[in-house]
């Protein structure tokens, strides 16, 4: 079993940065971050696998966001720059699987209980 905590959310305004980390339990091989808006559903947003070498985004945050990881650590990082009002969303990490980077929800089996990033205009 694997447990995951987020951390690093909060309010930002428009144009600004946040970096927001999530602490693994147990070993984890691939990972990524999905986020949910009020009334939206979960959206993927970026995932890795387990060396690092191989990440994916998606296109509303490709260029701004930066997925990595520290497996000494088992800590996951996203660091959002630029960031934009319609980012504003509960972001949770997610884990689980080892072969490609699915962009949808269903191909991850651990989840973290989010944390609130809000921005500002």
């Amino acid at each position: 079993q694997v447990q995951l905590v987020e951390s690093g959310g909060g309010l930002v305004q428009a144009g600004g940065s946040l970096r927001v980390s999530c602490a693994a339990s147990g070993r984890t091989f691939r990972m990524g971050w999905f986020r949910q808006a009020p009334g939206k559903e979960r959206e993927f947003v970026a995932g890795i696998n387990w060396i690092g070498g191989t990440t994916r985004y998606a296109d509303s945050v490709k260029g701004r966001f930066t997925i990595s990881r520290d497996n000494a650590k088992n800590t996951l990082y996203l660091q959002m720059n630029s960031l934009k009002p319609e980012d504003t969303a509960v972001y949770y990490c997610a884990a689980g699987g080892q072969l490609g980077i699915p962009t949808v929800a269903e191909g991850y089996t651990y989840w973290g209980q989010g944390t609130q990033v809000t921005v500002s205009s």
